[in-house]
Parts: C-alpha cells; structure tokens; sequence
C-alpha cells in the first residue's frame, strides 16, 4: 500500500504538471473556462470584528473582503518566532514552489518557529484559481481574499497580510512581508537582526527606508495623480521588496488604513500609515531592493536580494548551505 509521503508526491506532481501544461499551451476562451470554472472550497467563516471590535463603525476602506482560501490554525498550536508573507500571482507555481523548498522551509531552523504564507488575490482566469486552490489543499500556505489580484491591487494584498496577522496570529513576535522573486538569507534575518535570546521589539519597523516624492508622469509604472497625493514629498518608507516588523504594527496598520485613504502604491501607503502612527522606519543596509551578482560573501552580509529566479534560488540556497564551513 502506497505511503501517505508518496501519495502526497504523487499528487503534487500532477498538479504541477497540469500547471505547466496551462501555463504553455493557448489559453482557453472565456466562455470554456467559465464552463469548467469550480466553487472555491469555502473558507472557514470568521467575526471580521472579534479582533477589531473598538473601530468606528464607518470606514473609509473597511476591506470587507471575504476569505476564499485561509489557514486560520497555522498559529493555534505555538506562536510563531517569524511570519513570512509573501506576495505572489497565480501563475507564479515554480517561484512558490522554490521557496519553500529553499529560504521559506518552515523547519529550517528547528529553534525557532517560523510560518511562512503566500498571499493572493482573486484571478479573473477560473482555472487558475483551480489550480491554487489544489496547490493550496496540498501545502497549506496560501491565503486567498476576494478581491481582484493585480498590480493595483498590491495594498489591499498588504493589508489583508497584516489583517490576517493581527486576526490569526498576534502572539507571533516578528513578520516579514517580501516578494515571490526575492531571496532571503534567513539566518541572517533571524539571528543577526531579530535575535530570538533577546526581548522582542515593540513598534519595530526595518527595512531599506526611501526618502523621495510622487513621480508625476503618467507613463511611469509609480505615477501618482496629485489629487490623490497633492504633497511634494512621501514620507520615509520601506521599499515593498522586503521590510520586517514586530507583530503588534500590523493591527496598529491594519487599524489605521480603515480610515486613511488608498494609494495603490503599495510600500508608501504603509509609509503613509506608519507616519499617522508616529512609526518611524529604521534604515538596515542589508536590504536590497535590486539584483545583485552572486557570490558567497556577498550573500552572507544581506538579508534581502531582489529580482532572483526560482533556477538561481536554488543555486542560491545550495551553495550557501553547503559552504557554512567556508570563511570570508
């Protein structure tokens, strides 16, 4: 009779298979895909206002969006030391897929515990919402809100982030909020800035803090209108590739943005929100928001590398991991 681990094996290949196949292959017309479009499996209903009950009863964005995909037990049995929230698309199989197998593996380091989720938002493409809802059922690490996924949308994935922390998961101690195509050196997040053996911080905010203004031309991916952003200068805030902070700032954030207005750029609205908290962001130069060339020393001093692919994460993480006992 076939082992659970085998079976489990088993599957997860032939979803990733069917994943591959959609990705190469024409894409199906709508009305084909509307045919063979399944019910998400339905999430656990929760009380939106079990964790924020003394918020005014009218808000200006009052994210209402209902779970379609959740995984409210990931902090029932242990707080965890680190969440890890990580922003991704549908589409995006194989980046998931290396990072849990590379940097995000929940067990790397058995001292500490750390959750690591994936978080999306509702593809208009039935059958990809089919196919994370599988890849959901199998490794238990996405959290899906129903809300339309793009890149306009990225601040209502942050803030479903921190709502889900400040809901599911506030006796964790630290989070980390980054992409599907960044790599993290997780010990030295974990044991050269967070420190397990030391007190946890309190309104702890880090990152690669920007100091800048809206961009005004309409051809640039970070336009902002002035009648929505009429000030010449953002506040300082952390570039959205990578920031960590101490658990309790997300329900302090999630809080405020129900009544600050939305910006779709995603990492100055936190800033925007951080400065209404009279949060101010501390600089670490460990982060880097831009591709950096390989090399083992290198890599040992950041936290943070950005635009990296699933192929060059595993390279990555194999040299790293098996070079421990090399010195720089």
């Amino acid at each position: 009779m076939p082992s659970k681990v085998s079976c489990l094996y088993l599957l997860t290949v032939v979803c990733w298979a069917s994943a591959l196949w959609y990705l190469s292959v024409s894409r199906p017309s709508s009305s084909y895909a509307g045919q063979i479009n399944l019910p998400l499996r339905k999430a656990p209903k929760t009380n939106k206002n079990s964790t924020f009950s003394n918020i005014r009863a009218r808000s200006l964005n009052p994210h209402d969006f209902g779970y379609l995909i959740n995984e409210d037990k990931k902090c029932e049995a242990e707080p965890p030391f680190l969440v890890i929230l990580i922003s991704t698309t549908h589409k995006e199989f194989d980046a998931r897929q290396a990072i849990r197998e590379t940097w995000g593996e929940e067990s790397t380091f058995p001292e500490v515990r750390v959750v690591t989720l994936f978080l999306l938002g509702r593809s208009t493409d039935g059958v990809l919402n089919q196919m994370v809802e599988q890849e959901s059922q199998i490794f238990h690490d996405i959290v899906v809100e129903d809300f339309i996924d793009s890149y306009h949308n990225l601040t209502l994935k942050t803030l479903m982030g921190m709502r889900w922390v400040a809901t599911f998961c506030a006796k964790a101690q630290y989070v980390l909020k980054t992409d599907s195509d960044i790599f993290v050196n997780m010990e030295n997040l974990i044991y050269n800035l967070l420190k397990p053996t030391t007190k946890p911080r309190r309104r702890y905010f880090t990152g690669y803090v920007i100091n800048g203004g809206p961009i005004r031309d309409m051809r640039s991916k970070w336009y902002m209108p002035r009648d929505l952003y009429p000030d010449s200068k953002y506040p300082p805030f952390c570039s959205g590739t990578g920031y960590v902070f101490s658990a309790d700032v997300a329900e302090l954030i999630y809080k405020t943005s129900l009544h600050t207005r939305l910006l779709h750029l995603e990492d100055v609205y936190v800033g925007v929100c951080l400065r209404k908290l009279g949060i101010h962001p501390f600089q670490n130069s460990g982060f880097n928001h831009w591709k950096m060339a390989y090399s083992l020393c290198r890599y040992r001093r950041v936290v943070t590398v950005h635009q990296i692919s699933p192929e060059e994460m595993h390279r990555i993480w194999n040299d790293m991991t098996s070079k421990k006992h090399l010195k720089c």
